[in-house]
């Protein structure tokens, strides 16, 4: 089926020209939805108009294969790691405790509102307490934490189903949210008087002649196809493909990290366009109750992560960033980010491994935590 291979790239096509077009009309569509943004957008409205479902086309596996693989070594062979030092722990700080607010808060709020009909109901009687672990593995480590997960806590088929379509739901719309709120971080700087703010330059010098563009996309794909040739394990992939990423801008005095840093913004672009094939705007029905709870858990996160920043006087960028590595993952995260600056992309992909990499144990903690005192 060639249709989703059409649609995704006429929206690339479409959002890579209209980003550049002059028109006052189009810049102020811009202000408001980011390039990228669109590129998630278009799809998602092109499928519910013609009532098709292109979520389990093919173009999704060779998305996970090529482009997300392409997209994150081109991303991180733009990066030096001295940019990547003058960032500090403080970003990594607010990840983590989001992560931690991810995995903790439910415990928290089922022991507070216990007497409540949605506890006593919903969460005990109907066990829908068991699909919250996956939905900690899906936010902080992705499908496959998400699927561990579910196996480790035995969570029921119907159960499982209900939390996959109320977290699609809820991860799409946060996914919005999070590309306006980073629009106004330099506005939440203000308010929070956060003076910590500024964007660490790049501070590779030009010195002497790079590869020419053609050269650099060559050894990425020869690197990627070989990858996939080898590495069954996508996240052994991602993280054994970031170094390489690094390798090449660091230790190459000739590597074209200027060409890498476009090339890469123009794979996220393709990589949101493929997802938005995943978007289904006619969504099905569910448990409102517990949709409710998973919004307050949410907005919860959002607002812990905020205080953190706030706390260590960080930049308020890095708190929709942070959000995204943690609940959107290896794609969304870098996308979000392009929104405010391009440069800041490596380190929410560095965010985003770090999240892959310990889903499974925020779960597992989560778990824990429930069947020790409250069950």
């Amino acid at each position: 089926m060639y249709a989703p291979w059409v649609i995704s790239a006429f929206t690339v096509i479409a959002v890579y020209y209209l980003d550049r077009w002059e028109n006052r009309h189009i810049k102020s569509l811009f202000d408001w939805v980011p390039a990228i943004l669109l590129a998630y957008i278009i799809p998602a409205l092109i499928s519910y108009s013609f009532n098709v479902d292109y979520s389990q086309a093919e173009i999704h596996n060779f998305s996970r294969d090529y482009f997300i693989p392409l997209a994150i070594i081109a991303v991180m062979s733009s990066l030096s790691l001295g940019q990547l030092k003058s960032i500090g722990y403080k970003p990594i700080l607010v990840f983590v405790a989001g992560s931690f607010f991810i995995a903790v808060f439910p415990i928290l709020l089922v022991f507070v509102f216990s007497d409540t009909e949605l506890i006593s109901e919903t969460m005990v009687n109907q066990d829908y307490w068991m699909g919250i672990p996956p939905i900690v593995g899906s936010w902080i480590g992705g499908s496959t934490s998400q699927l561990v997960l579910k196996e480790l806590v035995e969570c029921p088929e119907n159960i499982f189903l209900t939390v996959l379509v109320m977290d699609n739901i809820l991860v799409n719309v946060w996914t919005i949210l999070m590309f306006q709120t980073i629009k106004k971080s330099d506005l939440l700087n203000k308010r929070f008087r956060v003076t910590d703010v500024a964007i660490p330059e790049d501070i590779r010098l030009e010195k002497g002649s790079k590869w020419k563009p053609w050269i650099c996309a060559l050894v990425l794909l020869i690197i990627v196809v070989v990858s996939n040739y080898l590495i069954d394990s996508f996240i052994v992939k991602v993280v054994l493909l970031s170094f390489v990423g690094l390798a090449l801008s660091n230790f190459l005095p000739k590597w074209n990290y200027s060409f890498a840093l476009k090339a890469g913004g123009i794979l996220i672009i393709v990589v949101m366009a493929v997802l938005g094939l995943k978007l289904q705007l006619a969504t099905l029905g569910f448990n409102l109750p517990f949709f409710g709870f998973l919004c307050i858990w949410l907005l919860g996160h959002f607002v812990f992560m905020m205080l953190v920043a706030k706390a260590l006087n960080v930049n308020m960028a890095w708190v929709p960033i942070a959000s995204m590595a943690n609940v959107g993952g290896i794609a969304t995260a870098p996308a979000v980010t392009a929104a405010y600056n391009l440069k800041w992309m490596p380190h929410a992909i560095v965010l985003a491994i770090l999240s892959m990499a310990t889903g499974t144990f925020w779960g597992m903690l989560t778990i824990w935590l429930f069947r020790s005192f409250l069950l």
